[in-house]
C-alpha cells in the first residue's frame, strides 16, 4: 500500500535538514544554481556525497551534462540566498556574492561549507535524479547552519 503525496510531504517535512544551494555550469558555460535539501554524505573513503534534483527542474539538464558541481551549505543568516535560488529567475547569480573556481564553477561566498565535487554516478530516483559526487575540495568555516523543518526555516539555538 502506498501513501499519498500529501502524506509523504507531511511525514518527511518533519525531518529537519540543512539547506544547500547546488551550483554548476552547462556545456555553454551558463551558470546554474538551485536550493536543495536532499543532500547527504555517502562515503568517507572515497569522500562521496549525494544530491537529488527533481527531473522537471529547469537546471536538471545542466547537472546531467556537467562533470562537476558545488554544494554550498548555507549559514543561518542566508535565508535570502536560499529563497533566491529557489525562485524561477532565469539568471540566479545577478546580485549574488560568488566567485568562480579554477574549473569555472560558481562558488557562493560566506557559506558555512563549499564542496567542489566531480560527478561519479547518477541514478534514476523516480521523479528525481540522484547525483553522487566525489569531493575534490572543501572550504568550511565556523558558524551555524540554516535549517529547514516542517515547511519553515529555523536557526539552531545552543
Amino acid at each position: 500500500m502506498s501513501i499519498t503525496s500529501e502524506e509523504f510531504r507531511a511525514s518527511l517535512g518533519r525531518f529537519a535538514s540543512g539547506v544547500t544551494v547546488i551550483t554548476t555550469k552547462d556545456s555553454n558555460a551558463h551558470l546554474h544554481g538551485l536550493t536543495v535539501s536532499a543532500f547527504c554524505s555517502v562515503s568517507m573513503n572515497p569522500p562521496l556525497i549525494l544530491i537529488c534534483i527533481q527531473k522537471t527542474t529547469g537546471s536538471h539538464h545542466a547537472f546531467e551534462q556537467a562533470k562537476c558541481f558545488v554544494v554550498n551549505i548555507l549559514e543561518e543568516s542566508q535565508q535570502d540566498v536560499s529563497n533566491h535560488f529557489a525562485s524561477h529567475l532565469d539568471d540566479k547569480f545577478t546580485g549574488q556574492n560568488y566567485h568562480l573556481s579554477e574549473h569555472g564553477l560558481p562558488i557562493l561566498d560566506n557559506c558555512l561549507v563549499n564542496l567542489e565535487c566531480n560527478l561519479k554516478n547518477s541514478y534514476d530516483g523516480g521523479d528525481h535524479t540522484i547525483f553522487v559526487g566525489e569531493i575534490e575540495n572543501a572550504k568550511f568555516s565556523d558558524g551555524k547552519p540554516l535549517t529547514y523543518f516542517h515547511g519553515k526555516y529555523h536557526k539552531i539555538n545552543d
